[in-house]
């Protein structure tokens, strides 16, 4: 089990051809992704070989969808021409859609993420994010496939560098599904929207869910663990020695005054059980802990 992506989904890459779109697609079919389609626009026909397997490439999602019946599309299109992307791909049907993009400006997520509400059949997931990988399944996106393996933990995080060193410090208990969601202003799945599918995966026993300073996603996370999630949550805030008033890193990463401090987020999750390491690696700790105990 996992959620939001399985062995059986159907994966096309927009922007395949690209350098970016070659290299990760070559490494997410290593992973075992059933990636069934390219799309570049004025490329129709042609087709990628990737170590032996050709891919095919469509001139627009529209086609892809009706050739591959495919479920997932993970973009690597340029910042300006991201919004397009998207939008096309939600035009299609396509049921999840895993924005990598970095520099997307905030107003053109803000179009496709309307534009996906409205649609009421497209999850995104994104943008400026390592996407999601289901160890031994699948992986859509940037996410490194060989540094941990399928377990019963669940991880939802803002920052992708955090999401790595979260799985390769729980490499030998594994995940059952990792998410990065992004740390942009807009995005698309939120920490509640991760927190509550991995309360509902019957294979997920415990969460790890890693904030970063800014904004208040983590505090709204805090209430929705305490009316809704009866699983072990571990909490990581990157960002307790950032100066007042700075951008930090994500464009989301802003604190004023006590607003947004790791500080303030952790005294909230602690408030509602949610045990809070002050480094990865305590955190770690505190979920190999909790995952010891649940096999006892």
């Amino acid at each position: 089990m996992s959620i939001f992506l399985t062995k059986d989904s159907k994966v096309i890459v927009q922007g395949m051809t690209g350098s970016e779109g070659t290299k990760h697609t070559t490494r997410m079919l290593a992973s075992g992704t059933n990636i069934v389609g390219g799309v570049t626009p004025g490329k129709g026909g042609q087709s990628v070989d990737f170590n032996g397997q050709a891919v095919p490439v469509f001139g627009s999602v529209d086609e892809a969808v009706k050739e591959t019946g495919a479920d997932v599309s993970v973009v690597f299109v340029p910042p300006k021409f991201t919004k397009g992307a998207v939008i096309e791909a939600i035009d299609a049907g396509i049921p999840l859609v895993v924005v990598i993009t970095e520099g997307v400006p905030v107003h053109d997520t803000a179009a496709f993420f309307a534009h996906a509400q409205a649609s009421g059949t497209t999850r995104i997931i994104g943008p400026n994010c390592p996407g999601i990988i289901t160890p031994g399944e699948a992986n859509a996106g940037i996410i490194p496939a060989n540094i941990a393996g399928a377990g019963r933990i669940g991880l939802v995080s803002k920052s992708g560098t955090l999401t790595y060193q979260m799985m390769y410090e729980l490499s030998d208990i594994g995940f059952s599904s990792a998410i990065g969601i992004g740390g942009d202003p807009i995005i698309g799945t939120t920490h509640i929207d991760a927190l509550q599918a991995f309360q509902d995966d019957p294979d997920t026993d415990a969460i790890v869910m890693i904030g970063e300073i800014g904004g208040d996603a983590e505090e709204r996370a805090a209430a929705f663990i305490k009316d809704n999630v009866t699983k072990p949550v571990v909490g990581y805030v990157a960002g307790f020695t950032a100066p007042e008033g700075k951008t930090m890193g994500h464009a989301g990463a802003i604190v004023s005054g006590s607003s947004g401090t790791a500080a303030a987020k952790q005294e909230a999750l602690e408030a509602v059980g949610v045990k809070v390491g002050k480094t990865p690696t305590e955190t770690a700790n505190l979920m190999r802990e909790i995952m010891l105990s649940l096999t006892k």
